[in-house]
């Protein structure tokens, strides 16, 4: 991860501080938190620089100008993000900057389509944030998630593709002919075509106290919030998959101890991670049969997770520095619902398995095509697809043909 150069002075029970935390790692811009409460010098400072005020979040920049409880739109003018669009009508709307959405607008803009990328988090999606990519063809010693996605930012930026950051979709609809996305800034734009790749958020507990404690000691990124933790002595990781293996893997950087905590009773990551959960001295812990039933914590501040052995019914407490849930995926297609067909789980339906369900009522409909015509899906989001990097380019490449045949054909 780089090196920080943005310091975040703020406090545990700070809400405006969990939300401007929140919005940095989702941009992947790396910041140094800085908690008062604990560092007299850190408070005066913040006093110093308001005045005589502690407010908080204070955020000091790299050329020493700082911003005072920022909004998300103010953080995201102040790290130069691209936030309005040049046009109101384009050839393709892409909806999602992970490596689906990126692979497409590369495809795209190359052949000569007006195209638009709005992404309301990071480029690069969950690949991103990811330690590392070892299993991407071409990169024989690996390449980390991060600079995987500058290139592919780059290269897509390099044939003229236009991209938002910090936007959110809230819908789309169509009118006259054109497919509009309406943003949550109150804008909408319009096109011929669009591709949702809007990937899949990680699925949380929905446990007592998860809520509370988000960004305050409950975490989803390891690489955006394992740092904050060097010299514990013990951070937890709820899941049992090649996710959660590899980030507590990761957080053995930081930590003395990782718990690993699995509902089951074997680890489904793959065999040489957990080779690597069982070489000698491997600090990491995994309790089987394990289920997370609580947090609790002390001024917003998670302290406790509460857990049973599901085989003992033994329940007992663990006091780590924090927790990092990596419990499989859902869709990001809130704003998709009850406008493009979705299976049982929220995924987009496309091509073959819209066509040939028994009480198919769509026409015959190109490759990676959803419900509605001229609007197609590729990556995590979309029904049937494979969870890799690999797959999601692969997938936004196949789209951006289809795309090319549908734009062709108006």
């Amino acid at each position: 991860m780089s090196e920080a150069k943005i310091t975040v002075y703020g406090a545990y029970w700070c809400p405006d501080c969990r939300r401007a935390k929140k919005f940095l790692g989702e941009q992947f811009v790396p910041y140094k938190w800085v908690d008062i409460e604990q560092d007299k010098e850190a408070e005066a400072f913040v006093l110093q620089k308001n005045n005589g005020k502690r407010i908080i979040p204070t955020i000091v920049f790299e050329d020493g100008s700082f911003l005072v409880e920022p909004s998300n739109a103010e953080l995201a003018r102040k790290l130069g993000l691209k936030t309005e669009a040049k046009q109101t009508y384009y050839d393709l709307i892409i909806v999602g900057g992970g490596p689906a959405g990126l692979t497409a607008a590369i495809y795209a803009a190359r052949e000569g389509a007006e195209t638009l990328l709005i992404e309301r988090s990071g480029l690069g999606g969950q690949a991103g944030i990811t330690v590392g990519l070892d299993n991407f063809p071409g990169f024989p010693e690996g390449i980390s998630g991060q600079e995987f996605s500058e290139r592919v930012t780059q290269q897509a930026k390099r044939f003229g593709v236009e991209i938002l950051q910090a936007v959110d979709v809230e819908k789309m609809e169509m009118e006259e002919g054109y497919h509009e996305a309406y943003t949550s800034d109150g804008r909408h734009v319009h096109s011929r075509a669009a591709l949702i790749a809007t990937g899949a958020s990680y699925r949380r507990l929905d446990v007592p106290g998860e809520d509370d404690y988000i960004g305050a000691g409950i975490h989803f990124c390891a690489t955006c919030d394992g740092p904050s933790y060097k010299g514990a002595k013990e951070i937890v990781v709820v899941g049992g998959g090649n996710s959660a293996v590899e980030e507590g893997l990761h957080l053995t950087n930081f930590s003395e101890k990782i718990t690993l905590l699995v509902r089951g009773g074997n680890l489904t990551a793959s065999q040489i991670a957990i080779d690597k959960v069982n070489e000698p001295g491997s600090r990491i812990e995994v309790k089987y049969n394990t289920v997370v039933e609580g947090f609790e914590g002390r001024d917003s501040k998670l302290k406790t997770i509460k857990v049973r052995n599901t085989v003992t019914n033994e329940a007992y407490e663990i006091h780590p520095a924090a927790a990092f849930i990596f419990i499989g995926q859902q869709p990001n297609t809130d704003f998709l619902k009850g406008y493009l067909e979705l299976d049982k789980y929220g995924f987009v339906m496309t091509g073959h398995d819209l066509t040939h369900k028994p009480d198919a009522a769509i026409p015959l409909s190109l490759p990676f095509e959803t419900s509605v015509p001229g609007i197609f899906a590729a990556g995590d989001v979309r029904h049937g697809s494979i969870k890799q990097v690999a797959s999601a380019v692969g997938e936004g490449a196949a789209a951006s043909i289809s795309i090319r045949e549908f734009l062709r054909r108006g």
